[in-house]
């Protein structure tokens, strides 16, 4: 049912990782919660990519993840900059349109966690800047910052 956690083990296609037990969903959420609330004070591509990465990671729900950690980072990082971000197309637009970067950004960050368990999501913010110059820049006409304007 949707909007209620997994009650079971899930793999997750392609990946080499395996979500946590279902049984510790709960206690995984409200540790991603605590990171988010605990470090607001970083910038909103590092709370942002967190998110991204750390939802996917723990795969709460039987479908839906992804979309739902696109979304989910997407607040985060439009709740960091203080208000919606103009511009299309939206970042998890972007990456729905191309997830490869997206998925080897998360791969690397898996691989960090699991190796120093330590966060490491710098590829996956790096993605998200990008993405949000491509937004952004979409606001202004072609030529909006052309020297030879007058």
């Amino acid at each position: 049912m949707a909007g209620t956690w997994r009650n079971g083990p899930v793999k997750i296609g392609g990946s080499k990782h395996t979500p946590p037990e279902a049984f510790l969903v709960s206690e995984e959420i409200t540790a991603l919660c605590d990171y988010v609330n605990n470090n607001w004070d970083k910038d909103g591509f590092h709370l942002g990519a967190y998110v991204l990465w750390r939802l996917n990671w723990i795969h709460p729900f039987a479908d839906g993840n992804g979309r739902t950690a696109r979304a989910t980072s997407y607040v985060v990082l439009s709740a960091r900059a203080d208000g919606l971000l103009p511009g299309s197309p939206t970042i998890p637009d972007q990456i729905a349109s191309d997830k490869k970067p997206y998925y080897r950004a998360l791969e690397v960050a898996d691989e960090a966690w699991l190796k120093t368990d330590k966060v490491d999501v710098s590829q996956m913010e790096e993605i998200l800047q990008g993405m949000l110059a491509k937004q952004l820049l979409s606001v202004f006409p072609a030529g909006a910052f052309s020297p030879n304007k007058a």
